[in-house]
């Protein structure tokens, strides 16, 4: 094994310094022996001095010698496990044939981006073209600054690790050497078995450091090829954007000024095509799987609801109200795309077209027999002109041929637009605004046959694809808002509480119909897939995008509107999913009258604390996406503490209790309770306050502080049992034992009387009119004391008129004496 340079140096100068070393050595021996000679003519005093001195300097220096003994252990010891370190990271090796292999492939995908702008380019650069390429190359940038990232980590490794070698070799305590001359040999010794075990490591340091800088040189050749390609494909879309009315071609009929065979642009177009929706689909395939498993929780619900409509015999013929539990699934499909699309961000044509069609066969199918036959024929052939407006859009590269292509199709879609509205019975079509997007579709494929004609490809083409997508997505987006309101309505009339089919959802919370902001929503959403054809949307947007992603300061923190944004829709979902699991999962809605006798017990309580964990952890996603500071949060909790300490007591008193009640849960969800004279049905249990539902229909509102102050009875706990008493009162003349026997009678023939403990009739005293008994009886449920004790009271009275039992009233007998006859008496005498 070949040692370095450097090395070898440092074991040399070792060995010269040992020969000096020992005639040093020699040379102390024989100024010892002088000095013993002299000393012997010292007096006492002196040699103990001499002795002491001595003595100390032996001490200091033995000192030294073990101080760098010891740092000498720990600097051998630290070099051995940098030396471990390095062998280890290096066994972990790069994957360079996989970096090599990605480089290859990137440079090939890029030549397939290029190609009809970078190459190939055409008479005139077009739209379609320069977004595939801008998507294509983005993803490609993103790849190889990926590779670039892993690969300026992995230096940086190894830099650091020799730098660790380097540093420790040159400790200066590794250069103080033992006086001893055995000792000395031993330490040089050991310095060459460091220097021999160090030497390949630091070897394969550096060729691995020239490797990686090798790949990586080649790796920012390719970033950098791909940002300046990208450069120059925003100035192509600025420029497009800035002359959007101007002729890139001559007129239809005029020569053409660049010849490319169709064929080749179609293939050019379908490769180009599918490795921009490869490339999509491999970033987003949780959000494809998130849409399946939607589209399949969909289904089941109405599938749920169709099933209890089929039991029931509640479905129509003609599914007129009802066509939502037509196809179920289909229903489920349309609906789920036409509102997930949006999640989707800068997909690519070729994905939103799959959407769209789907949802098209889906609605097509579910309107046949259901829709008027006219409207059915016109609806279907507005989809194969779309479906061949699609096509043509995805053509990249213009050509004579696509343009006559279009001509052809725009004129077909004025014709049918003008047929429809002319001929169409208004009366029949089940969705009147559809008329108006047929005719902005008239409009829209005029103009484009005009721009067409005069050599605007790039606007003949956007207005083209516009027109027919006008008509479909808002046919689609009506159609999709009216199977909502159905599949609400119907799961609305059908279900009165809640049911597990549904996921315990409380219809009436969620209503009979979709929100007028759902509709805003859906008009923006049609603004925006209509937007999106046109070259000036994305710079039109981007000022808007600026202003939420720009820097702002306040003081000394730094945020965006976005992340100010960000924080505020991770704190508003968290609240919000707190409240669907609050409200939506396992909220026990309670209508006055109605008695819930399957409540399930118990989840109330637990539900707080279910609720305040997901505001916990929404909290810190917020703070962590939002990239808030710590020691602002500091700041905020202090403040917040001298809050409480003033004037916050009450607030914090209650939310306390909150969580007491969670924990002890002395009340439930959907218990009986009286409360300070408020008797009803525990509605919800929140974090500051629960509410009572009152057998008055009021909601009634109690701080949880309160709840647990004041005397609380819950009826629940002892099994919603309630004992009631009916005093009556009998004649003197009365058969006791027949009362007793035909009290009994009555009270076993009742259903709600709890037969464990049974009732007892008692009798309790002689009163002024009558002989007073009391009926002591448990009803099995508190919700139907009242109308058990109203019923009993009915019985009882005919009972006892059927077998001459008299009821008295009380009665006083008054007897008036004449006086006047003894006052005269008295008067005459």
């Amino acid at each position: 094994m070949i040692i370095s340079k450097k090395v070898s140096v440092l074991i040399l100068f070792f060995v010269s310094l040992f020969f000096v070393l020992s005639l040093n050595a020699q040379t102390k021996d024989t100024a010892k022996t002088a000095v013993t000679v002299d000393s012997l003519k010292l007096d006492f005093v002196g040699k103990m001095q001499a002795f002491a001195k001595r003595s100390s300097k032996e001490s200091a220096d033995e000192f030294a010698a073990d101080k760098a003994r010891t740092a000498q252990i720990k600097t051998f010891e630290e070099i051995k496990r940098t030396m471990q370190k390095a062998k280890i990271y290096l066994k972990g090796n790069l994957d360079t044939p996989g970096t090599k292999t990605e480089l290859k492939e990137i440079e090939k995908d890029f030549v397939i981006a290029g190609d009809g702008v970078f190459n190939n380019k055409g008479s005139a650069q077009t739209f379609r073209n320069l977004t595939a390429t801008s998507k294509i190359l983005a993803e490609l940038l993103k790849k190889a600054n990926f590779r670039k990232s892993k690969l300026d980590i992995r230096q940086q490794d190894l830099n650091n690790l020799r730098y660790q070698m380097d540093s420790l070799m040159s400790v200066p305590a590794l250069f103080k050497f033992p006086t001893d001359s055995n000792t000395l040999m031993k330490y040089l010794q050991k310095i060459k078995v460091i220097a021999y075990e160090n030497e390949p490591i630091d070897s394969a340091l550096k060729i691995a450091v020239n490797n990686i800088q090798t790949l990586l040189n080649q790796v920012n050749m390719t970033v950098f090829k791909l940002q300046s390609s990208l450069e120059e494909l925003d100035t192509y879309q600025r420029e497009m954007a800035d002359h959007t009315y101007k002729r890139e071609f001559s007129n239809i009929w005029g020569e053409e000024g660049f010849s490319r065979s169709f064929g080749e642009i179609l293939d050019f177009s379908k490769t180009k095509g599918l490795l921009t929706f490869s490339f999509y689909v491999e970033n987003n395939i949780g959000k494809i799987l998130l849409l399946i498993l939607l589209i399949i929780t969909s289904f089941v619900y109405l599938r749920s609801i169709k099933s209890i409509y089929v039991k029931e015999n509640l479905l129509k013929p003609d599914f007129e109200g009802q066509l939502v539990l037509r196809y179920p699934f289909l229903s489920a499909v349309l609906i789920v795309i036409s509102l997930f699309q949006f999640f989707f961000p800068a997909p690519p044509f070729i994905l939103n077209a799959i959407f769209w069609s789907v949802s098209c066969i889906c609605l097509t199918l579910i309107f046949i027999g259901f829709v008027n036959r006219f409207w059915l024929r016109v609806w279907v052939l507005i989809f194969l002109l779309f479906m061949l407006a699609t096509v043509c859009n995805m053509v990249l590269q213009a050509s004579r041929t696509e343009r006559w292509i279009m001509l052809f199709t725009s004129a077909l879609g004025i014709a049918l637009g003008l047929f429809s509205l002319i001929k169409g019975n208004r009366e029949t079509l089940k969705e009147k605004w559809i008329t108006w997007s047929i005719a902005f579709m008239v409009f829209l494929e005029f103009a484009a046959i005009i721009a067409n004609t005069f050599g605007r490809y790039n606007l003949a083409k956007t207005l083209f694809i516009s027109g027919f997508l006008n008509v479909v997505i808002a046919i689609l987006f009506l159609w999709t808002v009216r199977l909502i309101n159905e599949g609400l309505l119907m799961a609305f009339n059908v279900y009165s509480g809640q049911d597990k089919k549904l996921f315990y959802l409380n219809l009436e919370r969620v209503g009979k119909k979709a929100p007028v902001f759902f509709y805003v929503l859906l008009v923006i959403g049609w603004l925006v897939l209509i937007g999106r054809n046109f070259p000036s949307f994305d710079y039109l947007s981007k000022p808007l995008l600026n202003f939420f992603t720009e820097e702002r300061t306040l003081g000394s923190y730094t945020f965006t509107i976005n992340n100010m944004l960000l924080f505020l829709s991770i704190m508003g979902g968290s609240v919000l999913v707190s409240k669907v699991v609050s409200f939506f999962a396992t909220d026990q809605h309670i209508s006055p009258g109605k008695e819930n006798k399957n409540e399930r017990q118990g989840i109330g309580s637990w539900l707080l604390l279910v609720r305040i964990s997901i505001l916990c952890i929404g909290l810190f996603l917020a703070v962590a996406a939002a990239g808030i500071p710590v020691d602002r949060l500091t700041i905020v909790l202090g403040a917040l503490g001298v809050g409480i300490g003033f004037g916050l007591q009450t607030l914090v008193n209650n939310l306390v209790s909150g969580l007491i009640i969670a924990f002890e849960k002395p009340v439930n969800v959907g218990d009986i309770v009286d409360i300070a004279g408020q008797g009803g049905t525990m509605k919800s249990i929140g974090f500051r306050s629960s509410v009572i539902s009152n057998w008055d229909g009021a909601d009634v509102v109690v701080p949880n502080g309160d709840l647990l102050n004041t005397q609380l009875v819950n009826w629940s706990l002892g099994g919603n049992r309630k004992r009631m008493s009916i005093m009556i009162g009998i004649a003197y003349d009365s058969d006791l034992e027949k009362s007793r026997q035909i009290l009994r009678e009555i009270l076993g023939k009742e259903e709600r009387i709890s037969k464990n403990p049974g009732p007892i009739v008692q009798f309790e005293q002689f009163n002024d009119s009558s002989i007073d008994l009391k009926i002591y009886f448990w009803a099995k449920h508190i919700g139907e004391t009242y109308a058990t004790r109203s019923d009993l009271i009915i019985a009882i009275a005919a009972a006892f008129k059927e077998n001459e039992i008299k009821i008295p009233f009380p009665q006083h007998e008054v007897y008036l004496r004449n006086l006047g006859d003894h006052s005269d008496n008295d008067h005459k005498e």
